[in-house]
């Protein structure tokens, strides 16, 4: 494509080259009347004789040769280092003994000069996805977060105060672990997140098991249908409560079909994850709580101002609901 400067562009080199070829201008004339030099329409008819109005098109300026151009092993060796331990064009460069600016340009060129396009854990470039409609997937997985004792914990106060307070809780609630230490207790958080639009649920129960987990899931298929949307796949990881025969049942009984991450591959329910980060960050420790039932109140109101109101970065800085057209009461 002509640069925006042109003085020619592909149409215009046309009309040049057939006043010279076809009406018999010279040269000299048509130059003069399109304000290029005669050398340029000369070249232009040449290449309209032996080519056509093909001919008029841009061709690439690459070099048919590139003496200084890169070896293919130390190409090699650049992505290796920058996949393996995710180093900077600058410390690979003084491995390798090049320029640092050609480091960067290799990596420009294979796409990997930011880490935030590679995985942590393998080094791999990473490959998003995202389904095409509300409901097409759903992740669900469980985050856990523990109790806060009466008065607050160990996020907000000093730890000698945490533990004088849970063991006061502990005296409240006679709940006692091993060698009589205080047992507070955890809190298992049920998320689930549409891989479209990431609209969020989630529930706060206080285990994991197959029963839980399957009326969480009921209850949110429930929820998503309230805003119209119609689950079709749920994934999960490989959790025992999802590999039960009565997970599977559960799905079946709902329309829906299960399916499961790769063992040890939690990146591929990567949306879940990062919401469970957002969850922490925005709820979980965002403020002091003087008590668990305190932060298991907050949720609701948390989760509301998560869908409707929080900018997601993912989806142009939008919040969730904004990606679903067939809301109940949202158009009027």
């Amino acid at each position: 494509m002509s640069h925006v400067n042109a003085t020619l562009t592909p149409r215009t080199r046309l009309r040049l080259a057939r006043l010279i070829v076809e009406q018999g201008w010279t040269p000299a004339a048509a130059a003069k009347m399109f304000m290029v030099a005669a050398k340029t329409a000369r070249k232009w008819a040449e290449r309209y004789r032996a080519e056509g109005a093909a001919g008029m098109a841009d061709r690439s300026s690459r070099p048919r040769r590139s003496p200084a151009k890169t070896l293919p092993g130390v190409v090699r060796r650049i992505v290796r280092l920058r996949w393996r331990q995710r180093l900077g064009p600058v410390q690979i460069a003084g491995r390798l003994g090049v320029a640092a600016s050609t480091v960067h340009a290799v990596l420009v060129r294979c796409r990997i000069n930011r880490l935030s396009r590679i995985d942590r854990v393998t080094g791999e470039p990473l490959r998003r996805y995202e389904h095409p409609h509300p409901g097409a997937l759903l992740h669900v997985d469980v985050t856990k977060f523990g109790n806060i004792p009466d008065g607050g914990g160990h996020k907000f106060l000093s730890r000698q105060q945490s533990k004088t307070n849970s063991q006061a809780t502990a005296r409240r609630t006679g709940e006692r672990g091993n060698k009589y230490r205080p047992r507070i207790g955890t809190a298992f958080v049920h998320t689930v997140i549409d891989d479209h639009s990431r609209l969020a649920y989630a529930e706060i129960h206080t285990d994991e098991k197959a029963a839980t987990a399957i009326a969480v899931l009921q209850r949110a298929v429930a929820w998503f249908a309230d805003h119209g949307i119609t689950v079709e796949r749920v994934l999960s990881d490989n959790g025992s409560c999802y590999r039960s025969y009565a997970w599977r049942d559960a799905c079946t009984e709902l329309g829906i079909i299960p399916k499961r991450t790769r063992p040890y591959r939690p990146q591929t329910n990567g949306k879940i994850e990062r919401f469970h980060r957002t969850l922490a960050d925005g709820w979980a420790y965002a403020r002091f709580y003087e008590a668990t039932d305190h932060r298991n109140a907050a949720l609701p109101r948390w989760l509301q101002f998560y869908n409707h109101h929080r900018p997601h970065s993912s989806i142009g800085g939008q919040p969730p609901i904004t990606r679903l057209t067939n809301v109940p009461g949202h158009h009027t």
